[in-house]
Parts: structure tokens; sequence; C-alpha cells
């Protein structure tokens, strides 16, 4: 009898990255729970695109921000596939409006950072007791996390303030995860994208067109696509990086060179 497909769960998958990364992970012989907020019509697109590549699709809506919401998550992965190889932490949203640093609000502020910041940390402590739970038993060879930030993590985006400070958080988060859960066997990695064409980049796409193909804001001269940070994830969920923990992988174009 063959082994088992490995499962991966996939926060924020019905759109933008998140798609990029379910359908590279299915591609490469995953069976991938899609957790959505709220568009379920683009889920279930997602998920037959899954089933067209042989694969099995779970489709979960879930508030990341909700506690109940990640337990619900968790658990209908385990008792549909009894196993989580792999959790990719990628849900998140842009600010509603983009606001000076000096006028922006405690509203926004305490959304972003319960959706991007907040959710994973707790989304991540869940999953890792159950892959800890799950190796016990015996189920699980080397599974894996990977949290997905972005270069907003270090650079200052004074209009977006909360956005900023959340990814700057989420980088930390795959740090204290990646050496609290070293001696697991469970590898986690930072994947921390620049420029991607997507929804949410859509509204400013005249600017980024400008500054990426005449003012050369990237050594490598094009918009990042979702499947580029599909490809990433890929190579970690399928053991190409066993040696490396706390790992940021960098897929920008370039964008955190510093050149002269």
């Amino acid at each position: 009898m063959s082994a088992p497909a490995p499962v991966a769960i996939v926060t924020g998958g019905s759109r933008g990255i998140g798609r990029g990364i379910v359908l590279a992970l299915a591609a490469a012989g995953h069976d991938v729970v899609v957790n959505y907020a709220r568009n379920a019509d683009a889920a279930r697109q997602v998920g037959q695109e899954v089933e067209s590549l042989g694969r099995r699709a779970l489709l979960v809506g879930a508030d990341v921000s909700i506690a109940e919401d990640r337990q619900s998550l968790v658990d209908r992965t385990v008792s549909a596939f009894g196993r989580i190889d792999l959790l990719v932490s990628n849900a998140g949203v842009a600010p509603d409006v983009r606001a000076n640093l000096l006028d922006a609000s405690e509203e926004s502020f305490d959304r972003l950072i319960d959706i991007n910041l907040k959710g994973p940390y707790f989304l991540t402590q869940l999953v890792s007791r159950t892959m800890i739970d799950l190796l016990a038993q015996g189920v699980l060879d080397a599974p894996k996390i990977v949290i997905v930030s972005s270069i907003s993590a270090y650079t200052a985006s004074v209009n977006r303030g909360d956005y900023c400070v959340a990814k700057a958080g989420l980088a930390m988060t795959a740090q204290l995860y990646a050496a609290r859960l070293a001696e697991h066997g469970i590898n986690v990695y930072e994947i921390r994208p620049g420029i991607v064409a997507t929804d949410m980049t859509g509204p400013v796409q005249a600017k980024y067109d400008d500054l990426i193909f005449n003012q050369g804001l990237t050594p490598i001269r094009r918009w990042g696509r979702p499947e580029d940070v599909g490809r990433a994830v890929v190579a970690v969920a399928t053991d190409l990086l066993p040696f490396s923990t706390g790992q940021v992988l960098d897929v920008d174009g370039g964008f955190h060179l510093r050149t002269l």
C-alpha cells in the first residue's frame, strides 16, 4: 500500500499568493486544506483546481484571528486527513485606508495585529502542538512550518505603519518557533515576498510599474507572481532545505540587496 500523501494547511489560500502556494503544493503531490475567511466561491474554484491536479482539497472557512476558528481549522484537518505535514501561515489583510502615520487609527492597528500577527502566532502554536503529538504517534516525519511575511517586515512605509509592524512581528514569530521546535524535528521558515501581482497590489499597479521598470527598484525588473512564492514553499515542503531552520527566503526580485 502506498504511503499517504502529505497534507498542507494554507491559510488565506483562496486568492493571490495563497492560491499560488496551494496549486504549487498540489502539483508537488500534497493534499491541501484551503483556508479562507469570506470568499467561498474563490475557495471552491481553487479546490476544483487542486482536484484537477489529482489531489484532495478540503475547504475550511475560518478567521485566523478568532481562537475558535483556529481550533476548528486544525480539528477539521486532522479529522479529514489524520495528519498535518505542513502549515503555511499566509493569511493577511491590508489596511482599509492607507493613513499617514500621524493620523492612523487604533481600530486599523488592532485589526491588522489581530489578523496578520496574533492569528498566525497562535495558529502556529496550535499546529505545533498537534505536530508534536503526531510525531510521537509515528504519523509524521519531519513536518514543517512556513510563515509568509513581506519585505514590509523591514521596509518602512509611513502610510501603513500597522501593516509593517505586523509583518515585523511575523519575522520574529518565525525565529521564535524555529528555536523552540528544532528539538522536535520541526523546521520553520520565513518566506518574504516582495512586490507581487495580486488583488492587494492592484490599486498601486501604476506606481510600482514605474518603480520597477523605469527606476530599477528591483534588480530583476518584473513583478513577482504568486507562483514564485509557491515554488519557494515547495522547496521547503519537499525537504530541499533539511539543515536550515529559522531561514529567511527572500522572494523579492533582489529588492533586499543594497547596491552602489
